[in-house]
């Protein structure tokens, strides 16, 4: 026609490959998007319960600073205060002897819980002793359940069940990624 013989396709011709009648293009393309979509699946599996430890992180953190900046939780009675409500729960928690327990010494449990909710809150956020801080967050949402909570009907209702659950898999995985946890154990490994 023109003096161009038929050859066949050289693979260097097109990157892409899009030309190779055999389809190796069409399989070399969908090779290198399953390459790339199970490279964004691992970095997703990686950091999955990131946003998990920030929300929950966060909200004890804010939990534990609301208690220590409002005096009227501190107070043995009163309206808003930690003894009202442990005496408003007491014949309807799941364990009222806890309850009792607590109304020993309402200031000193108030004090206890929002010291504690700031603790899990920074130890969840910076990754710093994360199981540990896992397994405070989750003691703290199981005492509120079994006392605060326990009468909200259908149990679905009530929060603290909810992060009693969300604290379990930080419980078991602690924090991988993001955390001084990981900085020291890579510091620990270089030594």
């Amino acid at each position: 026609m023109t003096g161009q013989t038929n050859r066949p396709p050289d693979p260097g011709d097109d990157p892409h490959g899009t030309d190779a009648p055999d389809g190796a293009g069409a399989g070399r393309r969908f090779a290198e998007r399953k390459s790339t979509f199970d490279q964004w699946k691992a970095i997703a599996s990686r950091y999955a319960l990131l946003p998990l430890r920030i929300f929950l992180g966060v909200t004890f953190v804010y939990a534990g600073l609301d208690k220590l900046t409002d005096s009227a939780f501190f107070a043995d009675t009163g309206s808003g205060s930690i003894g009202e409500v442990m005496r408003g729960v007491r014949d309807s928690s799941a364990i009222p002897a806890l309850v009792d327990l607590a109304l020993r010494s309402p200031t000193g449990f108030g004090y206890a819980i929002a010291f504690g909710e700031l603790a899990v809150g920074l130890g969840t956020l910076f990754g710093l002793f994360a199981r540990v801080a896992a397994l405070g967050g989750a003691l703290i949402s199981l005492s509120l359940w079994l006392t605060v909570s326990w009468q909200v009907q259908p149990y679905y209702l009530g929060n603290d069940l909810a992060y009693l659950m969300s604290w379990l898999p930080l419980l078991l995985a602690g924090a991988p990624v993001l955390s001084l946890d990981r900085l020291l154990a890579e510091r620990r490994r270089i030594r």
